[in-house]
């Protein structure tokens, strides 16, 4: 499976990505928001496998996309949807870029992309995501989407020394659809 936005291509994950997905999951810029202090090889392989394995299931509920450009194929990060089960009406949307990628628009294109996959291919009627609520960036992606904070989990993440909160935002199909025929 494929998917396709102006400048990305948003393909399967194979084995050898997690080579790439080591490097940028070390990177200290996007390990800030996370628990860990850094990554080995053994995690990014065994992150692709998961997301390989979930390549086979079938019905498929879960879906994680490897994030490359066009012309060089060079992987820059990853995104997701994820169904609790097969008769779920909606999902939680994640994706990361490539630290050395920031700034280029990226994040935003490639959740734009999972959105409508979402609404257009697996027919959700509400797809989620949440944030570290000091991550500005990440928030100001869903916010240009059109989703809407629906709440505010104060302290429930504890790592790096310290409590953080998590913001939790959505979105509607008709909502989407609307910003999509307004834009």
């Amino acid at each position: 499976m494929e998917l396709r936005t102006e400048r990305l291509i948003l393909r399967e994950f194979v084995a050898e990505d997690w080579r790439a997905v080591y490097v940028y999951q070390n990177d200290p810029r996007y390990l800030e928001y996370y628990e860990w202090e850094h990554r080995s090889e053994h995690d990014a392989k065994a992150f692709v496998q998961m997301v390989m394995d979930w390549q086979g299931e079938a019905p498929r509920i879960k879906y994680q996309f490897a994030v490359v450009l066009p012309g060089t194929h060079k992987l820059i990060g990853n995104a997701g949807i994820r169904k609790r089960d097969l008769k779920a009406f909606q999902a939680d949307m994640r994706y990361e870029i490539d630290p050395r990628e920031w700034g280029n628009g990226y994040a935003t294109e490639v959740a734009g992309a999972i959105l409508n996959f979402g609404f257009e291919q697996l027919h959700l009627h509400r797809i989620w995501a949440q944030a570290v609520a000091s991550n500005l960036n990440s928030i100001r992606v869903l916010e240009k989407l059109g989703m809407r904070q629906e709440g505010r989990l104060r302290e429930n993440e504890f790592f790096k020394g310290h409590f953080w909160d998590t913001v939790i935002y959505g979105i509607l199909e008709e909502e989407w659809r609307w910003k999509r025929a307004n834009r």
